[in-house]
């Protein structure tokens, strides 16, 4: 089954750009992520506020504390799509790196999705 891209854009052909159920739910996760809590109007508790931690001091308990924010945005807005198994969460001079390691329920296959972002011009 064929769903949109994420971001939005149009393919080769000039229709609306689509990908396979794997990708969707890696543009999914992505969309948990970098959406802060407030930014859809439908949805005010849609996201993680991960990109709020990409300037804050780095110590073992922001890392600790990231990694929960995280795990329990994705279980809350994705649980019925995957389970996370792990998350790792880098923030180095103003970029923030992601790692989540889950599984997919419909196919049970294990997946791993790395994302990154840097803190100028968010």
């Amino acid at each position: 089954m064929s769903q949109l891209d994420y971001p939005f854009h149009f393919d080769s052909r000039g229709r609306t750009a689509e990908c396979g159920d794997d990708a969707h739910i890696r543009d999914l996760i992505e969309q948990v992520l970098f959406t802060a809590p407030g930014e859809r109007v439908n949805r005010p508790s849609f996201g993680s506020g991960l990109m709020q931690l990409v300037f804050a001091p780095n110590s073992d308990t922001l890392a600790a504390t990231t990694q929960f924010l995280v795990q329990g945005a994705l279980q809350q807005w994705l649980g019925d799509l995957i389970v996370v198994e792990s998350v790792q969460v880098e923030a180095d001079d103003g970029t923030l790196r992601v790692a989540i390691q889950y599984l997919t329920r419909r196919t049970q296959s294990r997946q791993t999705a790395q994302f990154s972002r840097a803190g100028s011009g968010l």
